[in-house]
């Protein structure tokens, strides 16, 4: 079932100069409990899509159109963790804002299993860097968001780190149930994390394709590295982003 349908979205920036293009024509409907990257090159209006999805931006024309009224849930690049609050307060934050503290058992739980209730007293600089990225993704978690829009999420983290943190998030937003959309500049995380992936041109960024990923045996990112499509999916996208370069 769609959870989420997106028809001919166009937006448009001013200046005191002129104005530019930077998303023409996004069409793109996204099925409950699905995992959906998107890729393209530098500058292009992933995060534009993102920003607009989540009110934080305004299209300047075509339609977004929800089956029920969603919540959305924002990571961005950094875990934007404030280092003055506990990790218990910081997962609260957001319940806190809403002066709705009804999921708080929710937070609790949460904490629990993923391995961070023993430091829900502990200030962020005593964490790791993965255990940061799970803190902000409890955070964003714990206003139970029906669709979580990941804007780069691992950028900041080092490459092994990263694939770990990578594996931990993507579990548990499919334990959780979760829909999400990604922003990534990473084919190799696309792949190994999504169901379907969109290709987007160069700005003015239009859909150059959009690949159903269908691996032999799906199972963690880090192991779905090692099947036997992944090469394929690979150069596919590549070639398709390459172009564009």
């Amino acid at each position: 079932m769609d959870i989420l349908k997106i028809k001919n979205l166009r937006k448009t920036y001013h200046t005191k100069e002129n104005e530019f293009l930077a998303v023409d024509n996004f069409s793109f409907n996204l099925k409950e409990g699905e995992f959906v990257a998107i890729v393209g090159p530098s500058g292009c209006g992933k995060s534009t899509i993102l920003s607009i999805l989540c009110g934080l931006d305004k299209p300047s024309s075509g339609d977004i159109k929800y089956n029920k009224t969603l919540n959305f849930g924002y990571m961005l690049q950094s875990d934007n963790l404030f280092e003055w609050l506990t990790v218990y307060d910081n997962c609260l934050l957001g319940l806190n804002i809403k002066k709705d503290l009804k999921n708080k058992n929710y937070v609790d739980k949460l904490l629990k299993t993923y391995g961070l209730w023993d430091f829900k007293d502990s200030y962020p600089s005593n964490l790791s860097g993965g255990m940061r990225q799970r803190a902000s993704l409890i955070r964003t978690l714990a206003i139970k968001p029906d669709i979580l829009l990941l804007d780069e999420p691992f950028s900041a983290l080092d490459y092994q780190t990263r694939l770990a943190v990578s594996d931990d998030v993507y579990k548990i937003i499919k334990k959780e149930g979760k829909s999400a959309i990604m922003v990534t500049h990473d084919i190799s995380e696309a792949i190994s994390m999504s169901d379907r992936i969109i290709v987007l041109t160069d700005r003015p960024s239009t859909i150059k394709k959009i690949y159903t990923i269908n691996l032999e045996n799906k199972k963690t990112p880090i192991e779905n590295r090692k099947d036997k499509k992944f090469a394929y999916y690979y150069d596919q996208i590549w070639k398709d982003i390459e172009c564009h370069v």
